[in-house]
């Protein structure tokens, strides 16, 4: 698929039927990072499970698969605005539980093998972190018991940033079956930059229009440009349905000679059908988090924010492809990966040190690595104003005082909270209806023509009135719907997705797998994570 950034105003035009995309997802849940703690100490301990169940996919298909889950229920959970459903932690999910740490705890996990008799041992790696085992086998895998059998796991939370854990024990089966997660290590200190001025005038405007704060930190690292705003975690993993039918047979075995272990099932050539993010393909993977249609998929993976906000991708490669992920929108500069921080040399690298990392167009998920990026929508050089000149209703004109960086960020109230002032008031329609200006240079499609689309929002505008500032006294698309309601979300729909074109289908079925939208949204529209 084509990629198509918002450095010019082409792209962005290119990409404003897509606003209907955010007519239909206006109610669906975010993402955020949640997860689960195991205490806060200076000591986590979490028991953990492999088991068997059937996660489902857009196809109506049902897969048998394996997958961490909790065999004790944790201490907590986090982010706090996104508390576990009553039924606790999943006994298996995929991925894994999200296991949320702070440098410097001293982290423990057990883990028991509830895995089908011929499954055999099984065992878990934590890279990155010196690991000290005990089991039935040798340090480093310290493998499980084939049946109900328990290894331990003890290691210090030394490197803050996203990790990954998975299976150490015949990876290219068990690591497919879905025996992945992450770990997310939360810096011991704060830089005072990221808890004032900016960093806590963003907090205001989320106040002020009614939002928490879904963040598990106020820095991803203590480093003075690891502030952020809003997070999310990116799971790629990819499935060959043929392997795990292949292990369901011999799991189920009741008749004739069954095999007694797994080393008949063919790991190659390995053709995968399913891609997903986070354990569910596209749509799914817009649905809320912890659905309870997903019993053994609990994440979701539909980011979305404000303009202006500072947003951390966690990303993770699970599986055994590498996955090219494009997010729309703009760069993605990189922070740190596998939790170390690229910073520009130095004698003495320190919190101030200049990040090194580079602007990505596309992070590659490769197996096994992790990527902290940040990523930020501001509306910038689209060369005119993406708030429609209002300040939320249709007869008053916003005003916009610039910062020394150039944005509106005196009034964390206001409805165009972070605007860009060097575009404020160039308007873009020609012949414009409501509060948006007139002269500019393009000339909309009519939202009441049926070839745009019958969920064609027909504003280009951020703002909870942006339907009827657009297309004036009748925004009603020619399916009877409003596309827009002008009292609800109004915002701006990009595609995430991998690159590889197959992997955003379900089973060739385009479309799917690694396929989700990014909703960017005025202030004036709350986000809630919690839903």
């Amino acid at each position: 698929m084509r990629a198509i950034k918002t450095n010019t105003l082409t792209g962005q035009l290119l990409r404003i039927t897509a606003i209907a995309a955010a007519s239909l997802l206006g109610n669906a849940a975010q993402a955020a990072v949640p997860g689960i703690t195991g205490g806060t100490g200076a000591t986590a301990a979490f028991a953990l499970a492999a088991s068997a169940a059937h996660i489902t996919q857009p196809d109506g298909a049902t897969v048998y698969s394996w997958g961490y889950g909790c065999s004790a229920q944790p201490a907590g959970s986090a982010p706090a605005a996104i508390p576990l459903p009553i039924t606790g932690c999943p006994t298996m999910q995929i991925p894994g539980p999200t296991l949320i740490v702070t440098e410097g705890q001293t982290v423990t996990v057990t883990l028991t093998n509830n895995l089908p008799a011929a499954a055999g041992r099984t065992s878990m790696l934590f890279p990155g972190f010196n690991v000290t085992a005990s089991g039935t086998a040798g340090p480093l895998t310290s493998e499980a018991a084939s049946a109900g059998g328990i290894a331990t796991y003890t290691f210090t939370a030394t490197t803050p940033g996203t990790h990954s854990y998975y299976s150490g024990t015949q990876g290219d089966l068990q690591v497919e079956m879905g025996l992945y997660g992450a770990i997310v290590v939360l810096p011991a200190a704060i830089p005072a930059n990221c808890t004032t001025g900016l960093a806590a005038s963003n907090v205001a405007a989320e106040v002020a229009h009614g939002e928490d704060d879904f963040r598990l930190a106020a820095a991803a690292y203590n480093h003075s440009s690891a502030c952020y705003d809003r997070e999310y975690l990116f799971q790629f993993s990819e499935m060959d349905p043929k392997i795990h039918r292949a292990a369901e047979e011999i799991a189920t075995c009741t008749s004739g000679t069954c095999p007694t272990t797994m080393d008949s099932v063919a790991t190659e050539p390995y053709l995968p059908g399913y891609y997903m993010i986070n354990g569910r393909s596209m749509p799914d993977d817009m649905d809320p988090v912890y659905a309870v249609q997903y019993p053994h998929q609990p994440y979701n993976g539909n980011p979305h924010m404000h303009p202006g906000e500072m947003t951390l991708l966690r990303i993770v490669g699970q599986g055994r492809w590498q996955h090219p992920f494009h997010e729309h929108g703009n760069h993605v500069r990189v922070l740190a990966r596998d939790g170390n921080l690229l910073l520009a040399p130095a004698a003495t690298p320190g919190p101030t040190t200049p990040l090194a990392g580079p602007l990505l167009f596309t992070t590659t998920t490769t197996p096994g690595q992790t990527i902290d990026g940040l990523f930020q929508w501001t509306g910038k050089g689209l060369n005119w104003d993406v708030f429609g000149h209002s300040d939320g209703t249709p007869t008053a004109s916003a005003t916009c005082t610039s910062d020394a960086n150039g944005y509106n960020t005196g009034n964390p109230a206001a409805a165009n909270y972070y605007e860009w002032c060097g575009d404020h008031n160039k308007p873009l329609e020609n012949k414009p209806f409501g509060d948006v200006g007139s002269g500019g240079p393009m000339t909309l499609p009519d939202a009441n023509i049926m070839v745009n689309g019958p969920w064609y929002a027909g504003s280009p505008y951020l703002g909870g009135d942006a339907t009827g500032r657009a297309v004036g006294p009748t925004p009603i698309a020619p399916s009877g719907t409003v596309g827009n309601s002008p009292s609800d979300e109004a915002g701006f729909a990009y595609m995430w997705h991998s690159h590889n074109e197959r992997e955003i289908t379900t089973n060739n079925i385009f479309p799917g797998g690694m396929l989700m939208m990014m909703l960017v949204d005025p202030r004036a529209y709350s986000i809630d994570e919690s839903k």
